[in-house]
């Protein structure tokens, strides 16, 4: 990849983020595409998340925004569109008439990950409370879908029910509940306990970690898996959230999904 004074610079903005595969699967879609482009990962201070958007936006790029960042980046002042307008939560940002524009294709992840896992019309239970657990709530309202809400902390978890409630997600019954989405960052370290024991789940339910590691399934997925649990992990969210931010980035360019596919999976540098 060749870098010059006029390639435009787009970013994954998170703490932590050296995990972060977005890079490697940008970067080799921007040179499939033929686009004079790259893409990096950064992790700035909470306070230099605005200022850092804005500043790649004015050099022409964009970017992305991982855990913890994603409810500050819908506060930013920008354009947004009607999914952080009613999520208060944004994942890509970019230039949109000059301007600053966020927006949030992690709801496309999570719808483009069940259909995958062939999940059927029923009642979802999210785990967490934050920027994605957001994005499960507004999937969920899209879908047509109740949400039941799981956190460490009960007031947190009723108030965050109310507000998926408010939207158009839920309640829901634990009990009742066909698919169970890990949007917590538990995962993401190998000490990390399970979000939930894969033993407590009943037969026929599926699961969806937001969480991937570098290499491999999480040890949530495997578990779940071994027990007979359809289970994903957060590559094909992050596959379908990263070609979903081009339509912001480069308008009227398809992203080239099966070269981004192949480096999430090992079979491309």
């Amino acid at each position: 990849m060749k870098v010059s004074a006029h390639t435009r610079v787009f970013a994954v903005l998170g703490d932590p983020v050296a995990h972060s595969l977005s890079p490697r699967m940008q970067n080799a879609a921007f040179l499939a595409a033929g686009l004079d482009a790259v893409y990096v990962a950064l992790q700035p201070a909470a306070e230099s998340v605005a200022a850092q958007m804005a500043t790649l936006v004015r050099g022409g790029g964009g970017g992305n925004i991982t855990l913890p960042f994603k409810q500050l980046a819908g506060e930013v002042p920008a354009a947004r569109d009607p999914r952080v307008e009613l999520l208060g939560s944004a994942n890509v940002f970019g230039g949109a008439g000059g301007g600053l524009h966020v927006g949030n294709t992690d709801v496309d992840g999570v719808l483009a990950a069940l259909d995958r896992l062939e999940v059927d019309a029923g009642d979802w239970c999210v785990l967490g409370t934050g920027g994605s657990a957001r994005a499960v709530a507004g999937a969920a309202a899209e879908r047509g879908a109740r949400l039941a809400v799981r956190s460490r902390d009960a007031i947190r978890a009723a108030t965050f029910g109310a507000w998926a409630a408010s939207i158009g997600a839920g309640p829901a019954e634990v009990g009742d509940c066909r698919v169970v989405i890990n949007a917590t960052p538990l995962g993401l370290s190998p000490a990390d306990p399970h979000p939930l024991d894969p033993a407590s789940l009943p037969a026929g339910v599926a699961v969806l970690d937001l969480v991937y590691g570098e290499v491999g399934a999480t040890a949530w997925v495997r578990a779940c898996t071994e027990r007979g649990i359809a289970a994903l992990d957060g590559r094909e969210v992050l596959l379908a959230q990263g070609a979903a931010s081009w339509r912001l980035w480069f308008p009227g360019i398809a992203p080239p999904i099966e070269v981004m596919r192949a480096v999430l999976n090992g079979r491309l540098d």
